[in-house]
């Protein structure tokens, strides 16, 4: 089975081809970071326009790099949901014009599925169920893998996510864009125990996640030092956030674990790749006997061969869309295969 994979959701232009679900052939992404690094985030007209103009060219270094042609391909798979709207409609009609013009399967994807199955090709021998944390620039969720199209969502944010935190954070300390990998380097050099920051908790669900608290008394701690003429030690104030968050997140999904009965742990999204949510989360999995599995740091920023390898067991399932699938900025994982499919 060979799956085109195509991922626009952000300011990444992504396509790869995977062959039997994990085995990646290519893996090709045109990242717009820099661009966007002098406006100090994610422009999305600018993102839907990069994307017009490297989607092509990122499509057809995909294909080439696998050595394969359209028509070796058993589908082609896109990210509809959720992400810039925008950016999304690029990805979506570039793949809907491609899978029309080759006669091939048109494969909706969730953004968030995507991410889950990035640990499927770092770790092939995981199999649902289990708990999935999946962390990043605008998802926070815990997320109860039933099967490889199946899912339940046991937590999420109520307001910022937990990436989202980390470059609000790191704005304020005078980081560039994106943050969280600045927070991180600087944590390296700090000491998590030198502010006293909270650990915000939400009425209803105990497994969901509340980061506004926590940037707003990151934001107002340098405020009133800058106020007060106070000298603040950014490694310092870098590390207890990562520590903060990494406790945060580790703490909710330990809870939910135990709770509903998982010893298979995984972590997802953009965030996973922060050295102190992989500890933390190591450290604690490795006090419970918990198994846990985490994707490279080369899979889990966006990427299409993620998309891909979820958009293959989506085609094994018999998930199709056709030329009326639309892109949605927001829907919930549950829902997973789009109204129109």
């Amino acid at each position: 089975m060979l799956i085109l994979g195509i991922e626009s959701s952000c300011d990444e232009t992504a396509a790869s081809v995977v062959k039997d679900h994990t085995q990646v052939l290519s893996n090709v992404i045109s990242s717009q970071v820099e661009e966007h690094k002098l406006y100090g985030g994610v422009v999305p007209e600018i993102a839907s326009r990069r994307h017009c103009e490297n989607i092509l060219p990122v499509v057809q270094k995909a294909l080439a790099d696998a050595a394969v042609t359209l028509n070796d391909l058993d589908a082609i798979a896109v990210t509809y949901a959720p992400g810039l709207i925008g950016a999304l409609l690029v990805g979506v009609n570039f793949a809907k014009g491609l899978a029309i013009a080759a006669g091939k399967s048109l494969v909706p994807v969730h953004h968030i599925s995507g991410h889950i199955a990035a640990n499927y090709i770092a770790h092939p021998e995981l199999k649902p169920p289990y708990l999935c944390l999946v962390v990043s620039g605008g998802h926070s969720h815990i997320v109860e893998v039933l099967s490889y199209t199946q899912f339940r969502v046991v937590g999420r944010t109520r307001d910022d996510a937990a990436g989202e935190c980390f470059d609000k954070c790191a704005r304020a300390m005078g980081f560039p864009y994106p943050g969280g990998v600045h927070i991180d380097q600087a944590a390296q050099n700090g000491d998590k125990t030198a502010f006293a920051l909270p650990k915000p908790k939400v009425a209803g669900n105990e497994y969901d996640f509340s980061f506004s608290g926590l940037k707003t008394a990151v934001i107002n701690l340098i405020h009133n030092s800058k106020q007060k003429s106070v000298d603040i030690n950014y490694n310092d104030l870098a590390a207890c956030v990562q520590n903060t968050i990494s406790e945060i997140v580790t703490e909710h999904t330990m809870n939910a674990a135990i709770a509903l009965g998982y010893d298979k742990i995984a972590v997802a999204g953009g965030v996973s790749a922060n050295s102190g949510v992989r500890k933390a989360m190591a450290d604690m999995c490795a006090k419970k006997g918990f198994s846990l599995y985490i994707p490279p740091l080369s899979l889990c920023g966006d990427n299409a061969a993620m998309i891909a390898c979820a958009g293959s067991y989506n085609f094994e399932s018999g998930i199709r869309a056709g030329a009326e699938l639309n892109a949605y900025a927001t829907m919930s994982l549950e829902e997973n295969i789009p109204p129109n499919a």
